[in-house]
C-alpha cells in the first residue's frame, strides 16, 4: 500500500514540463525515495528501474562511452524494457554505486532531454563530494524527508481534520475539540516519527508499541549502514556520536562531550558524514541582523537534530506514556522534542528543490544570556521563533531580541490554541508548516 506524499505533486509537475532537466532525488536512506518513484511510474506506460547496487553487470555499460541514446538503446536490450522518450520512466537508484552513472546524467540533458530519468541514491552525498561539478546546471536536485504531519494526517485518513488545520490561523483559531483531536495525533506523531515504514506499519495496525520495534530495527538498519561511509572513520564511533547528537538535543554541540576516545578533528569529521548522510541536521548560530541569515553564520556555535523524533526518541530510550499523556513536553527530555519536531518542520515546510539551513540566535553576555530556538526569513523579514513544550513558559529571549533587531513581531509555538499578544503570534505546536508559510500575512 502507498501512502501518499506532498512531493507526489512536484514528480507530477516535472513529468509535464515541457523542458526538463533529470531529476536527482536526495535524502536519507529508508525516508520513502524508492517507493516515491514507483508510484510515479504508474503515469507512464514503461517503467526501467535499476538498482546499481544489486546489478553489478549494468556497471559495464557505463564504462566507456556516455553517449545517452545508445544507453538507452543499450538498457532496453538488457532489461528487456522499450526506453521511449515520453512514454517511459528511467530510474537510476542506489546511482552512488555507479560514478559513470552520476556523470552520465548530465549528457540526458544535453543530448537526450526527452526521456524522463530520476536518479537517487542514499549515500549520494559522500559520491557527490567526488563530483562537485557533475551537473551544475543541467541536473536539478530535489531533496525527500520522511513524512511531515500534515502527511502523517493523510496517511491516517485525517483528511477533514488536516483541512480544518489549514483554514485555521491567528484571526480564526480553530474550535477547542479540533484543537485537543490535533494534538493527540501530534503526540502520537513525536512517537512514531516520520519513517515510512514505521508510518505504514501503524495505519495497520494502531499499535504504538509494535512501532517501536520496527523503529528498532530502523536503528540497527542505520548504524549498520555506517560502514559503508569511509573506510577510515570507525562505525563505533560513528554509532556514539549519532548516539552524543541525540543527548545533547536542545543545547548547543560540545564535541568534549560527544566521546572521550576521539580527537576534536576525529569528531568533526564523523559529525560531517553523519549530516551528509541526511541523519544529521545542524542548526547554525546567526547574528539575524540582515539577510540572509547565512551571511552570519557562525559554524563554530551549532546545535544539533536527529533527522526523525521516532528515532530520537528511540535512542534515548524515552517513556512514551509521558509523551502520550502529558500536557508538558518539558518532562520528556526537557522539551527537546518539541523544538527538534519545529525544526523538522520548518525544513519540510521549504521549497523541496532546495537544502534549506536552520539558524537560530543566542547572546552571551554577562548576566544577560538569551537564546532564541529558530530564526526564520520570511519574505524579506526576519521572524524570531519560539518552541515552548507546555501552554506556558517566559518570552523573555524573543522579547530581547525584538527590541535589540528592532523587529515587529515573533512567533511562539506551544500546545495552545492561535492566539496573539503583544508583538507575539501564538500557533499550535502542529501548525508550524503553516504558521512559516510564504502566504502568513506579516501585518503586526
Amino acid at each position: 500500500m502507498y501512502l501518499s506524499r506532498e512531493i507526489d505533486k512536484d514528480f507530477l509537475d516535472w513529468k509535464n514540463e515541457s523542458s526538463r532537466k533529470p531529476l536527482l532525488l536526495r535524502g536519507a536512506r529508508q525516508v520513502g525515495k524508492s517507493s516515491t518513484i514507483r508510484n510515479l511510474s504508474r503515469h507512464f506506460d514503461h517503467y526501467l528501474e535499476i538498482n546499481f547496487e544489486e546489478q553489478k553487470q549494468v556497471h559495464t555499460l557505463f564504462a566507456g562511452d556516455l553517449s545517452p541514446r545508445e544507453l538507452c538503446a543499450n538498457l532496453s536490450i538488457l532489461y528487456k524494457t522499450p526506453v521511449i522518450p515520453g512514454k517511459t520512466l528511467l530510474f537510476f537508484d542506489e546511482v552512488q554505486a555507479c560514478i559513470p552513472a552520476i556523470s552520465s546524467l548530465r549528457f540526458f540533458y544535453e543530448k537526450f532531454p526527452e526521456i524522463h530519468l530520476i536518479a537517487a541514491g542514499s549515500l549520494l552525498e559522500f559520491a557527490l563530494e567526488e563530483l562537485p561539478s557533475f551537473g551544475v546546471g543541467r541536473v536539478r536536485s530535489i531533496f525527500m524527508y520522511p513524512f511531515s504531519f500534515n502527511e502523517f494526517l493523510l496517511a491516517m485518513n485525517e483528511e477533514s481534520l488536516l483541512e480544518a488545520k489549514l483554514r485555521a490561523s491567528v484571526e480564526m483559531p480553530l474550535q477547542n475539540a479540533l484543537h485537543q483531536r490535533l494534538i493527540g495525533m501530534l503526540k502520537r506523531f513525536l512517537v512514531l516519527g516520520g519513517m515510512p515504514e514505521v508510518i505504514a506499519a501503524y495505519c495497520q495496525s494502531q499499535d504504538l508499541m509494535a512501532c517501536q520495534k520496527v523503529l528498532d530495527d530502523l536503528i540497527v538498519s542505520i548504524k549498520a549502514d555506517f560502514t559503508k561511509y569511509k573506510k577510515r572513520v570507525p562505525s563505533l564511533r560513528l554509532s556514539d556520536l549519532f548516539a552524543s547528537v541525540a543527548r545533547q538535543a536542545g543545547g548547543k554541540f560540545v564535541y568534549s562531550n560527544a566521546s572521550v576516545d576521539s580527537n576534536h578533528k576525529q569528531i568533526k569529521e564523523s559529525l560531517e558524514m553523519l549530516i551528509m548522510a541526511g541523519l544529521v541536521i545542524p542548526v547554525t548560530h546567526s547574528s539575524a541582523n540582515g539577510i540572509p541569515l547565512g551571511a552570519e553564520a557562525n559554524e563554530k556555535k551549532r546545535k544539533m537534530l536527529i533527522f526523525d523524533t521516532g528515532i530520537f526518541q528511540r535512542l534515548l530510550d524515552l517513556e512514551i506514556s509521558e509523551m502520550l499523556f502529558s500536557d508538558d513536553f518539558t518532562l520528556v527530555n526537557k522539551g527537546s522534542i518539541a523544538e527538534l519536531f519545529a525544526g523538522l518542520e520548518l525544513l519540510k515546510a521549504k521549497s523541496r528543490f532546495l537544502q534549506p539551513q536552520l539558524f537560530y540566535w543566542q547572546r552571551e553576555a554577562l548576566n544577560s544570556n538569551a537564546e532564541v530556538d529558530y530564526v526564520v526569513q520570511l519574505h524579506n523579514q526576519i521572524i524570531p521563533v519560539e518552541i515552548k513544550s507546555g501552554t506556558k513558559g517566559s518570552m523573555q529571549s524573543i522579547f530581547l531580541f525584538l527590541n535589540e533587531k528592532k523587529r515587529p513581531w515573533g512567533i511562539r509555538f506551544s500546545l495552545e490554541n492561535y492566539s496573539s499578544f503583544d508583538k507575539i503570534k501564538v500557533g499550535p505546536l502542529y501548525a508550524v508548516k503553516e504558521m512559516i508559510s510564504d502566504n502568513l500575512t506579516l501585518n503586526t
